[in-house]
């Protein structure tokens, strides 16, 4: 395919050198917290099975499992863990359906993990340089879905079908970081695809006191925050950072929902309670946390100096280590500080284990929506605008 913004949006690919840190101190990798990122990632491989799939059916969850590994410089194919990371790209591209979803449980769940599948096949094709044509073939495929369901208003439908209004941000922002992944490889994007799902984005954030009519000028006088629905309910830590992950990876960066967003994150982690020594439990969870640590690392600066170490040390301490048991060596769950949680069984642990792994990853900027350096043509829209 050809790619509308390859100029500028190709993906800095970096030699796959597993082991190899590209952090830039002790204040982002810790000896403690590589260790901890290679008793994760052998859990997993431990863990997989033959299909590639950990027992589970749902091709998000999967997907998650390949992008830990990715996420620590292992490439498809390549390296300790490639044959691990294929295993489990292949049983996510086997099971895509000929419209090209890639969903095969329940319909309620069709652009939930089609968009993370989505996502995570897109850097794989970038840190595969677009050589696996199966990858490709399918990956096409998946983008196109993405933009034939995008609903009237810029959002999606849990189901793989376009409405006039779509369902919640969490659907928007997952298909939105689909479409960057992919434009991070160079593929095709429709650029109205990409601004209607930045408006979407944008009328889901909610100043204090309601007054969403409010003119822009008012509401950056106040607090205020992304939320579920465009109405202004369930104003949750991980709706705060999923709309801020999408702002930032689409170049909206000086868009002033940003900070409002990331003051509210940041209170959060500060709030955190002292975490339980190998409790498998994480500082929150698992779908909070791997939108939370992205949006600190995309925000940069004091944000993610001074609070990804305390979500990394979290991690590290409460991590399950018990050498004499290889099932639960090395792993955690889907369940956070304070409760939560959306999986449970084999397939928690796997939710759980794989995002934590990556959180504890990001610093290595193996995957190309991790390289450094912001992208100007990707400002679709000046910064504030409706």
């Amino acid at each position: 395919m050809r790619s509308w913004v390859a100029a500028c949006a190709a993906a800095v690919l970096v030699t796959m050198l597993p082991g190899r840190s590209r952090g830039e101190g002790d204040w982002e990798l810790t000896l403690e917290s590589e260790q901890a990122l290679l008793r994760g990632l052998e859990w997993l491989e431990k863990n997989q099975g033959p299909e590639g799939n950990w027992t589970s059916n749902d091709t998000g969850l999967v997907s998650m499992g390949a992008l830990a590994f990715m996420a620590a410089g292992h490439a498809p194919g390549r390296g300790k863990y490639g044959k691990t990371v294929q295993r489990a790209l292949d049983y996510v591209m086997k099971n895509a359906k000929p419209s090209g979803l890639l969903n095969i449980s329940n319909q309620q769940h069709d652009m939930y993990n089609h968009g993370l599948s989505a996502f995570v096949l897109g850097q794989a094709h970038g840190m595969t340089t677009g050589r696996d044509r199966r990858l490709n073939s399918v990956l096409d495929r998946a983008l196109k879905v993405i933009a034939a369901t995008q609903c009237q208003d810029g959002g999606w439908d849990y189901h793989a079908r376009p409405q006039q209004r779509g369902h919640d941000l969490s659907l928007a922002v997952m298909q939105a970081k689909a479409l960057r992944s992919a434009m991070d490889s160079g593929l095709e994007v429709p650029p109205a695809v990409v601004d209607l799902a930045i408006k979407s984005v944008r009328e889901h954030y909610t100043p204090s006191g309601g007054r969403r009519d409010a003119p822009e000028a008012e509401q950056m006088k106040v607090p205020g925050q992304f939320t579920y629905s465009k109405g202004g309910g369930q104003g949750t830590t991980a709706m705060a950072a999923a709309g801020v992950v999408c702002l930032q990876e689409f170049g909206q960066y000086e868009d002033w929902r940003i900070s409002k967003n990331m003051d509210l994150i940041t209170e959060r982690i500060r709030q955190l309670k002292k975490p339980t020594p190998r409790s498998g439990a994480m500082p929150f969870d698992a779908y909070t946390l791997y939108y939370v640590g992205q949006a600190l690392y995309q925000v940069g600066g004091d944000d993610w100096r001074q609070s990804y170490p305390i979500l990394r040390d979290n991690l590290v301490t409460t991590q399950i280590v018990d050498v004499n048991n290889a099932s639960q060596h090395g792993r955690w769950y889907d369940r956070g500080q304070e409760g939560g949680g959306r999986v449970g069984g084999k397939p928690g642990e796997l939710y759980g284990t794989a995002v934590a792994c990556f959180i504890l990853a990001i610093p290595n900027r193996y995957l190309p929506i991790l390289q450094e350096g912001k992208i100007e043509s990707l400002r679709t829209r000046p910064p504030g605008a409706r």
